[in-house]
């Protein structure tokens, strides 16, 4: 260090605020936290919402005008085979402070570029009927994407998704990138089709998920033998020993060769990942994915033709370091990221 050097840096930021910086992409993300120079909001103060964004529970009655993206929390586990738990996902996920606001390998900032906002959690008419409650997740999700609007949600367990994929697959089926331990692609249990074990069959059979656009990664377990219907219907199943035998990098590949350029889902279980980084879950499997292979898999999304995603079965009673629910709201704003990205590309 010259004295030229010192002189020059103490000329440059002596008297600079937080925010006065020169990098563009910095200084976006930079413009979202400080105010008067330097000064920044408390990561800890007012009410938690998902991703620190503003609260809008009239959006719904408001018919989501003015807004680009739609933070729901989905507070709902009737469809759980193992531990219940997962219906306080979405205040666990809110309860997260210092998400963001910018995404250093994407070098994006998202909420600079989209008008998002959390809209509250889905509004159920009963606690205890499970075929009910699809009926108005299908209802609330139907007339989220009918206003144009992209739904990021917080359940809840997985059998949140097939309502999702009801309202998002609507006009044509979707492809979906799924990480997860499980491929819940079971059938009908003890009478009911709307368990978290058996989402995408049903979404298929409905005609709302296109199977051989699906791509299923960190899939492990003893219930293998329950998902027959994964590899019968066409779908791509990347097992979680597979990921490492590839790597990352073939990983991704795949996954953007099976979706291709059509519309595509993103759906996030926390069990994908090995309980030692989220045991916050009902239905923990070992020797799964670490954080840094999922956040890795979904940056090589980038550009991919996203229309929704989901963060589901953080179970937060599970979950005494917080470390699940920290995951969850990380991927939550991965996906958001993505959404920033798609809606970035002019040939969009």
């Amino acid at each position: 260090m010259t004295p030229e050097k010192l002189a020059a840096l103490r000329a440059r930021y002596a008297d600079a605020g937080g925010a006065d910086i020169d990098d563009p992409d910095f200084r976006k993300a930079a413009g979202l936290q400080f105010s008067d120079g330097e000064r920044r909001k408390w990561p800890f103060s007012d009410p938690a919402t998902l991703l620190d964004a503003p609260f809008r529970p009239d959006a719904f009655a408001a018919g989501f005008a003015g807004l680009d993206v739609a933070l729901v929390g989905v507070p709902m586990d009737l469809g759980v085979t193992n531990r219940a738990g997962a219906r306080l996902g979405p205040r666990a996920v809110r309860a997260v402070e210092r998400i963001g606001p910018f995404e250093h390998v994407l070098r994006v900032t998202p909420m600079a570029d989209l008008r998002v906002a959390d809209v509250g959690d889905v509004p159920f008419r009963s606690r205890f009927d499970l075929a009910l409650c699809h009926a108005d997740m299908e209802a609330y999700f139907g007339r989220l994407v009918a206003s144009g609007v992209t739904p990021l949600s917080v359940g809840g367990d997985h059998s949140i998704t097939r309502a999702i994929l009801a309202a998002v697959g609507r006009d044509r089926p979707v492809g979906m990138v799924h990480i997860d331990a499980h491929c819940d692609t079971g059938g009908v249990y003890e009478g009911s089709k709307f368990h978290h074990g058996g989402p995408f069959r049903q979404a298929v059979l409905e005609g709302t998920l296109d199977p051989e656009r699906c791509i299923q990664i960190g899939i492990r377990g003893g219930a293998e033998y329950l998902w027959e219907f994964s590899k019968t219907s066409g779908m791509t199943v990347i097992h979680a020993e597979e990921v490492a035998e590839m790597g990352i990098a073939a990983v991704i590949a795949k996954a953007r060769a099976v979706v291709g350029g059509g519309p595509t889902y993103v759906t996030f279980d926390v069990d994908g990942l090995d309980p030692a980084y989220a045991p916050g879950t009902g239905t923990p499997e070992v020797g799964g994915l670490q954080p840094r292979e999922v956040m890795a898999i979904l940056r090589g999304l980038a550009g991919i033709d996203i229309v929704g995603g989901d963060v589901v079965e953080v179970a937060p009673q599970y979950d005494a370091t917080t470390n699940t629910a920290q995951i969850g709201a990380q991927v939550l704003f991965e996906l958001l990221c993505l959404v920033a990205l798609k809606s970035a590309d002019p040939r969009r």
